[in-house]
């Protein structure tokens, strides 16, 4: 029996679930739940490790209390304002004619070996996009398939250096080890997206409270990550500005909006900020144009975003919604009307085992994504947190799944004329992406 901790640092609250896996029967189920306002995280980022930490602490011994298990690694969610997206190419011969895992291990090593990774940056995941065997392209998994030469498409997922040492000290303030790092809307999409969806590509939006990160998977794997600074929140702000009320009030407004439209009436009471004893009239119509215009930006800036990722296209199954922010009234339909007719819906978490009431919200994908990734689930092939290669197969020709051997011991059992070859390829990838370095950099000198 296998016991999986996840946590999901959000700028809202912060969740911690406990999860059993029995490896022999492959049941998966929730032991122990625990939520806690977070404190000193902004759009994203831990602004304040103490404060976070203590937030990550609680979350943590309430779901611990209620599991009654005592773990201490966990698996922690990363949120996009941390990362960027790097693709990247590997290319290996293949001896013997025969790709094993070994050989797909190679091929994704010599990808990251060949990726231009900023300086600030570090590797997060590395998650292969495609392979190419021979001249064969979009395979989805060549284990056990016949060829000379292997070629792998791999998206990195790449992580401020600096937000990453913030992330390890507050979860160590915290009293808890790191078991793995994973992205928060790969997470989510692992929690709410079908296997059909993945592959004809979709495009997963997680709208928190401050922050909107978006994943584009395109033939099952995640191919694009990006976040933008519009959440939740952002509806609370508007109303508390223009109704000239407290947030506490303007956030009253927003959770029980649908309830307060059922009631019928044109007028509601609120309190008047800085002087809460004070009462004053707002109207359901004021109301219902300050959510839906935030709604409205929110859903525009998306559209643009999927726009520039330049895989719009490759979107044939639609955008799924999910995170908090799905929660208000009328967002599917607003959202309906921004993307170009593509089909819309809400993501809810997979069903599993023990399933606690309130964990059946979109607010919880990433969490439950995080205890998906856990027993490997939608898992082919990935470099993980830890610069682990791992996969849910096992094969006689590897009892380990994790390992990771070094650039220097895939060049080592190389062919000579091989060798040239790797090199040659190489070469010729750090140039072009010099030269596109020094085109964006003159651009920007221009404008």
């Amino acid at each position: 029996m296998k016991n999986i901790l996840a946590i999901d640092i959000g700028s809202f609250k912060t969740a911690a679930v406990i999860a059993n896996y029995d490896d022999i029967t492959s049941e998966l189920s929730i032991s122990g739940v625990g939520i806690a306002t977070s404190k000193g995280v902004k759009r994203g980022s831990i602004v304040n490790i103490d404060n976070a930490a203590k937030s990550i602490k609680k979350a943590y011994l309430d779901a611990k209390r209620v599991a009654g298990v005592e773990i201490n690694k966990a698996i922690i969610n990363v949120s996009s304002t941390y990362t960027k997206s790097i693709i990247s190419f590997g290319i290996v011969n293949i001896p013997g004619n025969e790709i094993k895992i070994k050989e797909i291990n190679r091929a994704i090593q010599m990808a990251l070996h060949n990726a231009n990774i900023p300086k600030e940056y570090q590797i997060l995941q590395a998650i292969p996009v495609s392979f190419k065997v021979d001249e064969m392209s979009d395979i989805e998994d060549p284990l056990g398939m016949s060829g000379s030469r292997l070629e792998v498409s791999v998206h990195i997922i790449a992580i401020q250096k600096s937000g990453l040492d913030n992330i390890k000290k507050t979860v160590r303030q915290a009293g808890l080890e790191i078991e793995n790092l994973v992205s928060s809307v790969y997470a989510s999409g692992l929690s709410v997206l079908k296997e059909d969806e993945k592959e004809l590509g979709v495009a997963v939006i997680d709208i928190g409270a401050t922050t909107s990160d978006l994943g584009i998977f395109i033939n099952k794997a995640l191919r694009y990550t990006d976040t933008l600074g519009v959440g939740s929140h952002h509806i609370t702000n508007d109303l508390s500005i223009a109704l000239h009320t407290p947030l506490a009030d303007a956030e009253y407004i927003k959770l029980n909006f649908e309830e307060i439209i059922k009631n019928g009436e044109d007028l509601i009471e609120i309190s008047v900020i800085g002087n809460e004893n004070e009462k004053q009239k707002a109207s359901i119509e004021a109301i219902t144009q300050i959510i839906s215009a935030r709604i409205e930006e929110t859903f525009l800036l998306l559209k643009k975003e999927i726009e520039e990722s330049g895989l719009k296209s490759k979107i044939g199954a639609g955008i799924v919604l999910t995170g908090g922010f799905t929660n208000f009234y009328n967002a599917k339909e607003i959202a309906s009307e921004f993307f170009d007719g593509m089909p819309v819906r809400i993501g809810y978490p997979k069903e599993i085992n023990g399933l606690f009431e309130n964990l059946r919200k979109p607010e919880f994908s990433c969490v439950l994504g995080l205890v998906l990734y856990g027993i490997r689930e939608g898992i082919n092939y990935e470099i993980d947190s830890n610069n682990r290669f791992i996969t849910k197969i096992l094969s006689n020709d590897m009892e380990e799944p994790e390992i990771k051997p070094t650039f220097e011991e895939v060049n080592n059992n190389l062919k000579s004329e091989e060798k040239e070859e790797l090199t040659s390829i190489v070469s010729k990838q750090k140039k072009e992406a010099g030269f596109i370095q020094k085109i964006k950099t003159w651009l920007g000198n221009l404008f």
